[in-house]
């Protein structure tokens, strides 16, 4: 395989951005399509594609945040009109959002947590192929991934789970920079006695 000093940078450089920051444009149905596949493309022990995405963008966003503030309230009796407000317009934070689904399937090859670990890499797969296209990402698990209520509203099976939902949009401002750990604090290399 001839190197690719592209990739490496821009894995050197991907970072995740505050969906408050997006803005449009988000991306197309040619780049969403580009991203869905990069995160079909991930590991998969026995070719079990234990994950699928639903996809919020236009109108649909707002109407899943109806969904949101309702089950809010429900589980959140006390929470104010802003913050039943903030649930409400969650989703319209960027232009697209697409939840990642993690979905068991029997198997004797690959176990629970192979098929939750290749969920998690398609997150990052859609991450970075959303960097390489020009837009910004960030995979958010809050309150709402981990909800009975919400995953009934998405319909989701007994064998499935949110893995994430991944806001994409444009930047409106530079990207910062955060202190990554230093590899001497998290690399080891295993001897032999």
């Amino acid at each position: 395989m001839p190197r690719s000093p592209e990739t490496i940078d821009l894995l050197l450089t991907r970072r995740s951005v505050k969906p408050l920051t997006m803005v449009e444009p988000g991306p197309d149905e040619a780049d969403l399509e580009i991203m869905l596949r990069a995160a079909s493309r991930v590991p998969d022990h026995g070719k079990l594609a234990p994950w699928r995405f639903i996809v919020f963008r236009g109108a649909a966003r707002a109407q899943f945040g109806k969904v949101l503030r309702h089950i809010f309230a429900a589980e959140e009796p006390r929470a104010d009109e802003d913050r039943l407000k903030l649930e409400e317009n969650r989703l319209l934070q960027a232009p697209l959002v697409v939840a990642v689904i993690s979905r068991l399937v029997p198997s004797k090859k690959a176990p629970e947590w192979e098929q939750r670990l290749s969920a998690g890499a398609a997150c990052q797969n859609m991450l970075v192929a959303a960097t390489a296209l020009g837009f910004v990402g960030a995979w958010l698990t809050e309150w709402y991934a981990y909800s009975d209520n919400v995953a009934k509203a998405l319909g989701l099976g007994e064998n499935e789970r949110v893995a994430g939902f991944i806001y994409f949009g444009s930047p409106s401002q530079p990207k910062d920079e955060r202190e990554r750990p230093a590899l001497a604090d998290i690399v080891s290399e295993w001897k032999s006695e």
